[in-house]
């Protein structure tokens, strides 16, 4: 029987297919490559972004708030009560950056409404129930998650659950959570400081002022929440007011209250849900 012979391709072949094999790992190369930077410019041009907008809302608190300080403390509220709802990690800590941006939109209203004393006319009532669309179209419809939730977090924090709220006048979980949960930190956090109106209420008088607001104003769930872990909470509120910590920390992976405030740990633990 006759024994097959393999030919072998010819020498010009052989090294037309190594150059072309080494060009297509260079390709590969250039083209992973490319594609890291472009993920590094666009991980820049987002923190750069949020930056820009933290500081608008910045600028918008501080005309309301001298110290700025309520929408630092909003954040890691925020972000706590989410946990505590079930929300995964992630989009606790997305809704951290994002809540401090909620009242974005004051910085459109005129100070003789922002910053009168007494209460509001007809016509300025009005005027300042615009704010939460104003702060929408300032946050943009972005395809960027965090600036999506801080818009979703702008237009509904003053909807209430009983559908008289505004400016949609929506009602129960036609709210966003995100909505629903600011809602609550920001009418306590804003009970508990001095406004150019009023002095601060005591943290106990806050807590049943709230509590009578649960089911009319607020989530019945979220409240209750809160005030099952009141303790924690306020704990928590007092480690921003003790250490400070900038805008910029915000954006941190880690809770620093995790590590830095007793009692806030367990909070933290709590099996996640959907986000609603």
């Amino acid at each position: 029987m006759p024994i097959a012979v393999t030919a072998r391709p010819p020498s010009d072949q052989l090294a037309f297919e190594s150059s072309a094999s080494a060009q297509m790992e260079r390709l590969l190369s250039d083209l992973g490559r490319m594609y890291r930077e472009r993920n590094v410019a666009l991980v820049a041009l987002e923190n750069a972004h949020h930056e820009a907008l933290i500081r608008l809302a910045v600028a918008a608190e501080l005309r309301d708030d001298d110290t700025g300080a309520h929408i630092v403390r909003l954040g890691y509220l925020a972000e706590a009560l989410a946990r505590l709802l079930g929300v995964p990690a992630e989009r606790a800590q997305t809704l951290r950056m994002a809540a401090p941006m909620h009242d974005i939109g004051k910085i459109g209203i005129p100070d003789n409404v922002l910053k009168k004393p007494g209460l509001l006319t007809t016509e300025e009532r009005a005027l300042m129930q615009t704010h939460p669309r104003l702060g929408a179209e300032i946050l943009g419809s972005s395809q960027i998650p965090l600036f999506a939730l801080a818009a979703e977090v702008a237009l509904h924090h003053h909807e209430r659950w009983d559908g008289t709220g505004y400016p949609r006048g929506l009602a129960g979980e036609e709210i966003p959570l995100s909505g629903r949960i600011v809602a609550v930190v920001d009418y306590f956090d804003a009970l508990t400081m001095d406004r150019c109106y009023r002095p601060a209420f005591a943290d106990d008088r806050a807590l049943a002022m709230r509590a009578d607001q649960s089911g009319s104003a607020f989530d019945p769930t979220v409240v209750s929440s809160f005030l099952a872990h009141a303790p924690e909470l306020i704990q928590l509120r007092e480690w921003v007011n003790t250490t400070k910590p900038g805008f910029g920390e915000l954006g941190q992976p880690q809770l620093p209250g995790q590590a830095n405030a007793p009692g806030t740990t367990d909070l933290l633990r709590a099996p996640a849900q959907a986000w609603s």
